[in-house]
């Protein structure tokens, strides 16, 4: 219990002095294997192969990768073809530009895999297009950053490859299990928006046309190809997720450089630096990871949690609610892969123990954390929008709150009803 005291209260002493969350699990884990074994008989030999160990893992791969097909989207007029493709297809309906917004960010999240891509490359042509056609800066941005955080829950996605590797998951299961709960968080999004482009006498767009449309599916086509390959390769067995990852960066690079010749080679080198240097971010903190999930074990940390949950209750239902709490108070005030990072060592022991399927789960995590993107004080679809959108942040966050019901319904309907998620996967995979 001493152990434990001093391992919760030293990492919130922390976080809360503002320390990077990598360094707070790792200076904790350090002090707990302190007073579990003592100085004299502690290995930083042992520690130091930990932290190797922690990211010499093959599905982890896939996040520089994904994170490096979302930047080579953004440096090319990709966004520009998918934002004409989606018009062409709801753009005429009343409100449409808020729809093709959305289902811009649909396809879009089928490649790069991450909130932020989405919102800093697609987010700037959306916004502008919606002031044009008369819609109020709020509600654009809003819409625009709220669309973002489909992103990381339709496949690839970054934060679902994070939990397999910490969790020990089929990183491909859960991606194939986001595609429902994705195409719902749309689906709702837009219901919400039709409720205020009817209310607010939003215009509409030029009727549909065939000829357009078959217009800009030939200019997004080679574009359009890239979450097929992903997502079909994966269905069909092709390649795991992180062979995906690297197919879809080869395929992205080559529609840049060769086909449309967008990418220059100075702006590539500057490109491959940014993602490198985002990538090591997250390795490090997958690095510490694996000294914490270590150290829980040695204490024991689990256990106790386990005989804590049961003491309140034993029904899988309501011990995944309580979690969800647990996690949208932690997304508001972490970024997505720390929160993660934190949580998913601490709670995957339990598993078993509590008859919780991990996919589903995996899933259910990924979706929650996506609120926190649009919650204050750190959410970090917030500040994308706010720079890409020259909103003041009250404003956003104002105008996000109608968004988050319905994502928390979605996320809801996949909690009460697991099939949603387990129903893909068991049938791809079996």
């Amino acid at each position: 219990m001493e152990i434990l005291a001093i391992f919760f209260l030293l990492l919130i002493a922390l976080l809360m002095l503002g320390i990077p969350v990598g360094y707070c699990i790792g200076v904790t884990s350090v002090v707990a294997f302190v007073i579990k074994w003592g100085y004299p008989n502690l290995s930083f030999g042992l520690i130091a192969q930990m932290l190797v160990y922690g990211i010499n893992n093959f599905p982890i791969l896939a996040v520089p990768l994904f994170l490096l097909v979302g930047a080579l989207m953004n440096e090319t007029s990709i966004t520009n073809r998918l934002f004409s493709f989606a018009n062409s297809l709801v753009g005429h309906i009343r409100g449409g530009l808020a729809h093709v917004n959305i289902l811009g960010s649909m396809i879009f999240s089928g490649m790069s895999g991450a909130a932020a891509a989405d919102a800093a490359g697609l987010g700037q042509v959306e916004i502008k297009a919606m002031e044009e056609a008369g819609y109020d800066k709020d509600f654009s941005c809003a819409v625009t950053a709220a669309s973002a955080t489909i992103g990381p829950v339709i496949p690839p996605s970054v934060p679902m490859v994070l939990f397999g590797v910490l969790a020990n998951v089929s990183v491909s299961k859960l991606f194939i299990g986001g595609l429902i709960p994705g195409i719902l968080m749309g689906f709702a999004q837009m219901a919400l928006c039709a409720l205020y482009a009817k209310k607010r006498a939003y215009p509409k767009g030029d009727r549909f046309r065939v000829g357009e449309a078959v217009k800009s599916f030939r200019m997004a086509f080679l574009t359009l190809m890239t979450p097929v390959i992903i997502i079909g390769g994966i269905w069909t067995g092709v390649f795991t997720a992180t062979e995906a990852a690297g197919v879809a960066a080869f395929y992205v690079g080559i529609l840049g450089l060769l086909i449309y010749k967008e990418i220059k080679w100075d702006r590539l080198v500057s490109t491959f630096k940014r993602v490198a240097r985002d990538s090591a971010a997250i390795m490090f903190i997958l690095a510490c990871a694996q000294i914490y999930s270590t150290a829980l074990t040695r204490t024991q940390v689990p256990e106790f949690i386990v005989d804590l949950i049961f003491s309140i209750s034993k029904d899988p239902l309501v011990i995944i609610l309580l979690l969800n709490l647990i996690l949208f108070i932690a997304g508001c005030f972490m970024s997505t892969a720390e929160t993660i990072a934190l949580l998913t060592p601490l709670i995957a022991p339990l598993f078993p123990k509590l008859g919780i399927d991990p996919i589903h789960f995996g899933v259910v995590m990924v979706l929650n954390l996506m609120i926190g993107q649009l919650t204050p004080p750190f959410g970090v679809v917030l500040y994308i929008i706010v720079r890409v959108g020259n909103i003041p942040f009250n404003r956003l966050v104002r105008a996000c709150i109608p968004f988050y019901f319905p994502t928390m319904a979605v996320l809801l309907l996949c909690i009460f009803f697991p099939f949603l998620i387990t129903l893909l996967p068991k049938i791809v995979f079996r």
